[in-house]
């Protein structure tokens, strides 16, 4: 079985939690049983969720070695220059090591699809905000937010849109869709 989901912020990446107060999770939006995350997707992070019970998916979708592609719509504060985007390009140094080189482009704006995040991100008139498309082909932790911090733009907004031939599509915040 494979199930994509349009993860909400504040949303954990897994069905259970033993915290006080209790956070969100997949089991409010999930009614599909016995599938798990195939990867993960930050607690402030949104976007396209694999889920499936097929461990070989599983494997095939989160391995570094396969070099999947994963594709993410990225708000940062500041301003991109043609040296930062280059930089995501070619690798950044972080402090486990270089990325591998990453698809990077600066967006005109949002797309026309995106929709408001609840709650909305931070607005300050002083600092101009942008939006970047970058794909990634390896996972390492909070990795995208590392990449941009590094260039000296941070992540303010981090929605995945695809996992290899997987897209997000028209699922809105909380939607799944059973494909198998």
């Amino acid at each position: 079985m494979l199930v994509l989901l349009n993860k909400p912020y504040g949303v954990l990446c897994q069905f259970t939690d033993r915290s006080t107060p209790p956070r969100r999770t997949l089991a409010e939006f999930v009614r599909e049983t016995d599938v798990y995350p195939a990867g993960r997707l930050d607690y402030d992070s949104e976007g396209l969720l694999v889920l499936t019970d097929d461990g070989a998916l599983a494997h095939r979708l989160t391995d570094p070695h396969h070099k999947l592609a994963k594709t993410y719509l990225v708000q940062v504060e500041g301003t991109p220059t043609e040296a930062a985007l280059e930089a995501l390009r070619r690798g950044v140094e972080l402090n486990d090591g270089r990325t591998r080189p990453a698809g990077a482009e600066a967006l005109a704006a949002p797309p026309q699809w995106l929709w408001p995040r609840d709650p909305p991100v931070r607005f300050r008139k002083s600092v101009p905000d942008a939006w970047l498309r970058l794909t990634l082909r390896e996972g390492r932790n909070r990795q995208v937010r590392r990449m941009t911090a590094a260039v000296g733009l941070p992540t303010l907004r981090l929605i995945r849109e695809r996992i290899g031939d997987h897209e997000l599509g028209d699922l809105l915040p909380g939607q799944s869709r059973q494909l198998a």
